[in-house]
């Protein structure tokens, strides 16, 4: 795990802040676009950092990689969003090595999502290691690691029903409204926003209301134009939103913006307005809530919404645990294997010379040396010896890093 650029071994940690300690305030100081993951990662790589991801949803924001400190992950993810290290140390995690490991599944298989079986994350994770892989910034541990994770995610998903019944925040959304919002079949419903929460909160309003209903707005009307070809609702331009938003009961608001798109300023009501918020950062500018025909509501207080679904989806957690561990531990077999294969090889190496010294020197001294026995007994011997080793190697209690620096002492051999 040493880089060439750093002159201390690296570690493999997870940093990162979440829904679970971070509010939605703060997740979206420490939020990535697009050129922001682009700038860190091209900030890694000018840091001399091996390897690393990073991932920055509505609910997180994490780095995955390989440092002598994690400090010098903190400062990638605090140079490159308007979040400081002070606010990081107040809500964040910082994991290493197996815990980091052992968060990485957990994240990638639904487990820590903000609804429980949610498996948009993975997609982020698949994102976030080709753009990784892209600028040359992932190692063979990482590349396998996030591998293993993407494995876990299709089985549990597969063989358990940790994600059956409909449940998300989009889902959350439209609950939301038929449970608020009287006589909603001669309600207008205006959705700002076609990104992928959009989009599902788009398909969930179209499955319980009238088409006609529904008016989508996006700043990139194309993108608007395509969903709403699939869907068969009304496009309007981004200028109208102002209009727009007059003549709507509901407002779902779910841009990628970085700063808020709706405040009260283009408000110019003339009836009661529900608006959801599903957005991170916020797009939503607090001050609406000062017009007193304003109902605010914010996708972490519909992501506390439980039902049965939710209830029925924790049942299936022991099943999706069994499936983390077994291929966990397939991961840290094969980080063992990898670590200590070229001791084994060396040793192997060493014992092979020391065998031939000695053949040579019994075909000196006896006639009739039997060569093809003297042959197969040693390489038996050879094979005993070196499977000892490496039978002590993979075990658990074993310290590895030690247990070849001793070999290599002892057997006068360095492993490459």
């Amino acid at each position: 795990m040493d880089n060439k650029h750093l002159s201390k071994p690296t570690t493999f940690y997870a940093i990162g802040l979440s829904y679970k300690k971070a509010d939605a305030d703060i997740r979206g100081k420490f939020s990535l676009d697009t050129n922001a993951k682009q700038a860190l990662l091209d900030q890694a790589t000018l840091a001399g950092i091996e390897s690393l991801i990073v991932t920055s949803t509505c609910n997180r924001t994490e780095i995955y990689g390989f440092a002598e400190h994690p400090f010098q992950l903190i400062k990638l993810l605090c140079d490159n969003s308007s979040g400081t290290v002070e606010d990081f140390q107040k809500v964040a995690y910082v994991y290493k090595n197996q815990e980091a490991i052992s968060h990485l599944f957990k994240v990638g298989t639904g487990l820590d999502s903000q609804i429980l079986g949610d498996f948009e994350i993975i997609s982020q994770l698949k994102t976030a290691f080709t753009e990784s892989k892209s600028k040359n910034l992932m190692n063979a541990f990482l590349e396998r690691l996030i591998n293993s994770v993407i494995q876990a995610s299709k089985k549990i998903k597969n063989e358990t029903e940790i994600s059956s019944g409909a449940t998300s925040v989009s889902f959350a959304a439209v609950r939301y409204i038929f449970n608020n919002v009287e006589n909603i079949s001669n309600k207008n419903i205006l959705l700002f926003g076609a990104g992928k929460i959009g989009r599902n909160t788009c398909e969930n309003l179209v499955k319980h209301t009238k088409h006609e209903q529904i008016t989508l707005i996006n700043r990139t009307k194309d993108k608007a134009e395509r969903l709403a070809r699939k869907l068969n609702v009304i496009v309007k331009d981004y200028t109208d939103l102002q209009l727009e938003i007059q003549k709507a009961d509901v407002l779902v608001v779910a841009t990628g913006a970085q700063n808020p798109t709706v405040d009260k300023a283009i408000l110019n009501l003339k009836k009661p307005l529900l608006i959801l918020d599903l957005s991170i950062p916020k797009n939503v500018h607090e001050n609406v809530q000062d017009l007193n025909n304003v109902a605010l509501v914010h996708m972490d207080h519909l992501s506390q919404m439980t039902d049965e679904t939710l209830e029925n989806r924790k049942k299936h957690i022991p099943a999706a645990e069994a499936i983390i561990e077994e291929i966990k531990e397939e991961f840290i077999t094969w980080t063992k294997g990898r670590k200590f294969a070229p001791a084994i090889h060396a040793l192997k190496a060493k014992l092979n010379t020391i065998k031939e010294k000695e053949l040579n020197s019994q075909r000196k001294k006896i006639s009739n040396f039997d060569e093809e026995q003297a042959e197969m007994i040693s390489n038996r011997i050879i094979q005993k010896i070196t499977n000892h080793f490496a039978n002590h190697l993979k075990d658990e209690n074993t310290m590895v890093d030690e247990s070849i620096e001793w070999i290599e002492k002892i057997f006068q051999i360095e492993a490459k």
